[in-house]
């Protein structure tokens, strides 16, 4: 399977160091030594804290009874199951948010393409203002997905490109309107502020459409991107997580402390450059590729 052999390989890092620190409690038993260990490695892996001790709890709990098995069984029980999929009656309007550099333009390209190969009616609305590379960057895009896109380079304002891009939505009648907004810092408050104001002008002004929003998060800035996440879901509405550049880190374990901390569920792994290298998360299959319990 195409997914599973690009997961397991994007989380090769995190895998080598998480698998071998329980081969390592397996080889020299479970002993106050051996679970501290492995305790540093996962935390070391960015699981969080409370995942943590429940997986020790869990091993020694199972010490005689294989419980590498058990620990996959608890950790795919704490994540949700992932509805990537539209099933909803209305259109909608994917907002795609994040900091500078954190893939959210070439995610918003990849969302594209997914959605459109799924059978979706896409537009793309070029909604970042302030960098006018990201505007080129995803016309190229659009043009290779062929895909309408709207963009205004003279506009200054972000809610007055959204504002054109979903009248033309509403009037081409597509079905999945992609927006990718400017990069912020997340300290930057008047940025926020202004990302706010493009959810009320979506909400107020075009109540026909469902307006969602996906954060893209670097999975190798590890708690950085926890707080990251924090500060954006205080000010709009966060309703999932893109997690970028998965094959370069080894704190592959971001994805619990997201959901267990900020309630917010992982929805979409990228894996390369590619307009393909996009997934939907599941949870079963990242937890194999965590553990190294299934074969690429």
């Amino acid at each position: 399977m195409a997914f599973m052999g690009k997961i397991f390989q994007a989380l090769r890092r995190t895998r080598e160091t998480v698998s071998d620190a329980f081969e390592t409690v397996v080889k020299r038993k479970v002993s106050v030594e051996s679970l501290e260990s492995l305790e540093d490695t996962l935390i070391g892996a960015d699981l969080g804290f409370d995942t943590v001790e429940a997986v020790l709890g869990v091993v020694e709990k199972h010490r005689k009874d294989g419980f590498i098995e058990k620990v996959e069984d608890y950790l795919v029980s704490q994540l949700p199951e992932n509805n990537s999929g539209s099933n909803s009656e209305k259109p909608i309007v994917l907002m795609i948010v994040g900091v500078n550099g954190t893939g959210k333009t070439t995610s918003s390209a990849k969302l594209a393409n997914h959605y459109k190969s799924n059978g979706e009616k896409v537009l793309m609305v070029a909604a970042d203002t302030y960098r006018a590379a990201a505007v080129d960057q995803l016309k190229v895009w659009a043009n290779r997905i062929d895909t309408k896109i709207i963009c205004n380079e003279q506009a200054q304002q972000p809610s007055a490109v959204l504002f054109d891009g979903l009248t033309a939505a509403k009037s081409s009648g597509a079905t999945m309107t992609i927006v990718d907004t400017a990069g912020r810092l997340h300290t930057y408050k008047n940025l926020m502020a202004e990302l706010e104001k493009m959810y009320r002008v979506a909400e107020t002004r075009f109540p026909e459409f469902e307006i969602h929003s996906l954060i893209t998060l670097d999975a190798s800035l590890g708690q950085n991107s926890l707080n990251q996440a924090k500060a954006f879901a205080e000010t709009v509405q966060v309703d999932g997580a893109i997690l970028t550049k998965m094959d370069g880190t080894a704190k592959g374990g971001i994805v619990f402390p997201l959901f267990k901390e900020l309630d917010i569920p992982v929805k979409f792994i990228g894996v390369g450059e590619d307009l393909s290298d996009l997934f939907p998360f599941n949870r079963q299959e990242y937890v194999q590729g965590l553990l190294g319990t299934a074969e690429a």
